[in-house]
Order: structure tokens, then C-alpha cells, then sequence
């Protein structure tokens, strides 16, 4: 899939804007089921304008998830969130029913539920990015349909409304600490209720203004429906996919970026061989190891040269392990974002025919609910942990520095004469200037950035609420430090591209008899329509952000 890394929310608001005015959204919808939502599928919901549609079987589990936890409600059962209070203020009853959900019962709740709604937003920071507000809530109406939440139907019909209609509420975009995003998502249900703002068409109106001309009924929260929209990791899991889905570009297109420097190295292709490897058999070494041969099929790496040294510098002998370790932990982020977005993050948990495992005892007993043609239980749970999603995310962005670190080293050699031979800092023929001398700085600033953006911030928080929340996992942290990580890295890549093309053209012109490698050689002409060889000093940044949008838009292998 093809993806910038770089989206401002201007662009997006322009793209999704016109995407709604033009009335181009009469293409096939994504069903949304709460089981099987893909990161393309969320992705083309997001920022391309696909429609969503609520699969029929999931809407039916809602409304009995809904029906059960107000007859929770009925029979004095305590829901948290819903009976009582949330945080600290667990210990204090909201209401009793005492059988009967009477009019002072659903007033009270109603109060209850548009107090926590506007109490949470507290978000800071500059607005979301358009494109990420909506894979927000294209993530948490799918997580709702697991028919673990308790909201009421409608609910998810406002997200669905909003998302189809292009309605994007303003979201700032810090705030949260990783146990739910409770101060950022509860701008959504803000505007759901007509009491915030929305960004339609590119414009900034009030939320109530936006409803009224989409024909929609404000939303009047009750029962559980304000924690089911507030305490939700949706957001930060927005950012989480983002990242991830643009590391894959990187991790992707990394082979063949590493091939053509080899190539612009004159280098071995010896610690690539399954010779090589199959002595440390670590998991994917050996295809990792292949899909880089892959990439220089045909090239005249695999004939003998008298100049080729028998040891190359470690950054290109040791790329294969560190792809490995990138690949392997871009496959465990993927797995665990899928999880993530395909489960319920709810505390309480609403589990409809829950099994009775350990119902013997008294203390499970009471998380029980019957009525006359439904049951289960509602479960004070811990599911608003993100930590396997947020560490993912930090072990992801430390291979990405790992590679970034073999990309630096990579491109000061190929500057040196003293490991290719050919002139220093790639000087072209009759240029009587600096050539590359200088824009070595650049890349290592970026790499040095890189270096701080990978420690990780999981551990890092504050004991609040009364010292009753007491952890934090910072996934929105350390998914938009990924997210910064992955575009310092298109240009990093687009600075080797910059040398090992430049290398190739020089070792060609003594050499003119030498072949590339079939995937190389495409990487290569693709680069060359885009960044012209360098026979006389230029003003570089251009071409630096041409090759980075390459990077972010090349087809990779799959």
C-alpha cells in the first residue's frame, strides 16, 4: 500500500473534504463487524473516503450487550461507570435502582454521563491531523461492535454517521498517559452531543451547527455510553497504526536501499550467503538474508573484481541481521495492532452467556446478570492496558534505529575514497567544488534524533487520581515518536540513495561494462527521474525531500 509519511492536517482536510463535497463515496463499504478490521481497510476509511457499513449480527450483539447492562442497573448490580462513579470516586453510588430504571434513574444517569463527557476534555497540544481522528474512530466503532461496551445502539451509529458524512471532531493531540486516552476521546463524544467542534469540508463550525445540517439527533448519553466513548485507547492506537503501517515503507524498501550501496561500494556479497547465515540460525535470518540476494539477481556483485575487498566496513556486512530484527518486530506490531483493534479495551466488560468458570464463588457470582430471555456478566476488567501494543511499538522504533545507524555508516563510507575507490566525497569529473563533503550532517542530525526518539516511555508517568491509577504505558508518546522516527528515516534513506547512485554512475564510467541488480537497477531509475547525477555543486534540499518522497511512495516487495 502506498503512503506518505508526512500528512499535515491541512492536506488531509483538503483530500477528505473533497472526497465528501464531490460525492465520491458511492464505492463499496467496509463492514465493520468487531472481528477481522484490517489496517488497509481502516486506512481507506480514514484518509481515502471509503464508507463504513455496521454488519447487522454485530448491531443485534450491541443491543443485547445494552439490554443486559441496564438490567444490570435494574437489579442494583454496581457497574462501574454506570451504578457508581469512575477513578477514586468508584465508592460512590450514583444512583439505585431498586428494581426500576425510573425517570429520576435516567435523568441522573444522563447527568452523570454529560458531566464525565465534558470533565474529560482536557486535551492540549495542536489538533489531530484529520486522517487520524477519523482512523481513531473507525478503530473504536469497530472495538465497540465486540458487544463489550454496553452503549447504547446508537452510539455507533453516530460514528458510523460521522465518518460517512465527513464530520471529524477537533481532537487536541497530547494528553494521555496510556491507560485509555479518557481526556482525547472524550472530544468525540463532546460533539456527538452537539457541545464542541467539528472540522466539515475544511471548516472549523460548531459541532451542534454540523449535526443539525447532517440531520442528525445529538447524542443523549446514558447508562454506560460516556466511559464506552471516553475510556477507550483508540486514539493513541490511531497513532500506533499510522506508524506502524509507514514503518512496513521503510522496513519494506530497506533490501533494496542496502543493495544499491553495495553495489555503489563494490562490496561482498559474502554475509549474505545461505552459507553465511544458516551458521546462526536466528528466526527469518534466512530470509532476510534472501530477499536482499533477491535484489541483486544479475548484478556484478556476483563476478569476481580484483578490487573488491574481502571485508567490508560492519554497517554493510551486519544490514542483514538488523533488517532481520526489523522485520520480526514489525510483524509483532502488526500482530499486536491487529489484536488491539479487533478487541474490546472496556472496563467494565458487558459479556454476553459468559461462561460460569469460578461462578461458584461468591465474589464472581455478583458480576452475574438474568433477566427472562438474557443473561451474563459484566466484569471489572484491566483491558484498557495497551503495554503489549505500546512495547511493540518502542521495540519497532529501536530497530528502526538500528537500521538508521547502519544507513549513516553506510553513506559516510561511500563518501570515502579510501573503501570504493573512486573520488572523495563522489566527486564528478571536472567539479571543482565541495560535492558531498558537507551534507554528511544532516544525515547523522537526523540519525542523533533518532537515537533519542527510540528509548523508551513506557515506564515513564505520575501517580494520580487519588494514587488509584497508578501506571501508564504512553503509547500515544511513543507511537508519534515512531511516527518521527519512520519520516527522519525516508530522508535518511534518501541521503544514501544520493551517494550510492552517485557511486554507481562514477563506477560506471570506469567501469562501463557492469550490470545492477534487477531490483536495484529499478530503485535506481526510479531515484534517477526524480534526482539527476550531480556534475557540479547544487543546492541539495530538493533533492533530499524528492528522494524521501520516493522513499514513502516506492514499491516495495511484499
Amino acid at each position: 500500500m502506498k503512503n506518505k509519511t508526512t500528512t499535515t492536517l491541512n492536506a488531509c482536510a483538503l483530500a477528505i473534504g473533497v472526497m465528501f463535497s464531490g460525492n465520491l463515496l458511492a464505492q463499496e463499504a467496509v463492514v465493520l463487524n468487531g472481528k477481522n478490521l484490517t489496517l488497509e481497510d481502516a486506512w481507506a476509511i480514514a484518509a481515502q473516503g471509503k464508507t463504513v457499513k455496521i454488519d447487522a449480527a454485530a448491531m443485534e450483539k450491541m443491543k443485547r450487550s445494552n439490554a443486559l447492562l441496564m438490567l444490570a442497573a435494574e437489579q442494583g448490580v454496581p457497574v462501574y461507570g454506570l451504578t457508581v462513579g469512575v477513578g477514586l470516586n468508584k465508592d460512590k453510588s450514583l444512583f439505585d435502582a431498586h428494581g426500576k430504571l425510573s425517570p429520576d434513574v435516567l435523568a441522573a444517569s444522563r447527568d452523570f454521563n454529560r458531566n464525565a463527557l465534558r470533565a474529560h476534555g482536557a486535551g492540549v497540544g495542536p489538533d489531530m491531523p484529520v486522517d487520524l481522528v477519523r482512523m481513531s474512530m473507525v478503530i473504536r466503532l469497530n472495538t465497540m461492535l465486540t458487544g463489550a461496551t454496553g452503549a447504547q445502539p446508537y452510539v455507533a451509529e453516530l460514528y458510523a454517521a460521522f465518518l460517512n458524512k465527513g464530520i471529524t471532531p477537533v481532537v487536541p493531540s497530547q494528553g494521555s498517559v496510556g491507560e485509555a486516552d479518557i481526556t482525547l476521546a472524550s472530544h468525540i463524544g463532546d460533539a456527538m452531543m452537539g457541545e464542541w467542534r467539528v472540522i466539515v469540508n475544511q471548516q472549523t463550525i460548531p459541532a451542534a451547527e454540523a449535526l443539525k445540517n447532517a440531520g442528525l439527533t445529538p447524542l443523549d448519553p446514558v447508562g454506560k455510553d460516556a466511559l464506552s466513548i471516553l475510556s477507550t485507547n483508540s486514539i493513541s492506537t490511531a497513532y500506533s497504526a499510522k506508524a506502524i503501517m509507514n514503518a512496513k515503507q521503510i522496513v519494506g524498501i530497506t533490501p533494496a536501499v542496502f543493495g544499491l550501496s553495495l553495489e555503489g561500494l563494490n562490496g561482498n556479497v559474502s554475509p549474505i550467503l545461505p552459507q553465511s547465515v544458516s551458521v546462526r540460525p536466528f528466526p527469518g535470518l534466512a530470509d532476510s538474508a534472501k530477499s536482499i540476494r533477491d535484489t541483486l539477481t544479475g548484478s556484478y556483485l556476483w563476478q569476481p573484481n580484483e578490487k573488491r575487498p574481502l571485508q567490508d566496513p560492519l554497517s554493510y556486512r551486519t544490514t542483514v541481521f538488523v533488517l532481520n530484527e526489523a522485520q520480526r518486530d514489525l510483524a509483532n506490531a502488526q500482530e499486536m495492532l491487529s489484536i488491539q483493534m479487533n478487541s474490546s479495551d472496556d472496563n467494565p466488560a458487558v459479556i454476553l452467556d459468559a461462561s460460569e468458570e469460578y461462578a461458584q464463588n461468591g465474589q464472581v457470582k455478583q458480576y452475574y446478570v438474568k433477566g427472562k430471555d438474557i443473561k451474563g456478566a459484566i466484569y471489572p476488567t484491566a483491558n484498557f492496558e495497551p503495554l503489549p501494543l505500546a512495547l511493540a511499538v518502542q521495540k519497532l522504533s529501536v530497530s528502526l534505529g538500528h537500521l538508521s545507524h547502519n544507513s549513516v555508516q553506510r553513506t559516510l563510507h561511500l563518501s570515502d575514497d579510501h573503501f570504493t575507490g573512486l573520488s572523495r566525497f563522489l566527486t564528478a569529473e571536472g567539479n571543482s567544488g565541495h560535492a558531498f563533503g558537507a551534507i554528511q550532517k544532516p544525515q547523522v542530525a537526523l540519525h542523533s534524533e533518532n537515537v533519542d526518539l527510540a528509548n523508551p516511555v513506557s515506564l515513564d508517568g505520575q501517580v494520580m487520581a487519588g494514587t488509584i491509577e497508578d501506571t501508564f504505558t504512553n503509547n500515544l508518546y511513543a507511537s508519534q515518536r515512531l511516527q518521527r522516527i519512520v519520516d527522519n528515516m525516508a530522508a535518511i534513506y534518501s541521503l544514501e540513495l544520493l551517494h550510492s547512485t552517485q557511486a554507481i554512475d562514477l563506477r560506471k564510467i570506469a567501469m562501463p561494462e557492469i550490470t545492477m541488480g534487477q531490483q536495484t537497477q529499478a530503485l535506481y531509475q526510479a531515484y534517477r527521474k526524480a534526482v539527476p547525477f550531480v556534475d557540479r555543486d547544487r543546492i541539495y534540499s530538493d533533492d533530499i525531500k524528492n528522494g524521501a518522497a520516493l522513499v514513502a511512495d516506492y514499491p516495495v516487495q511484499k
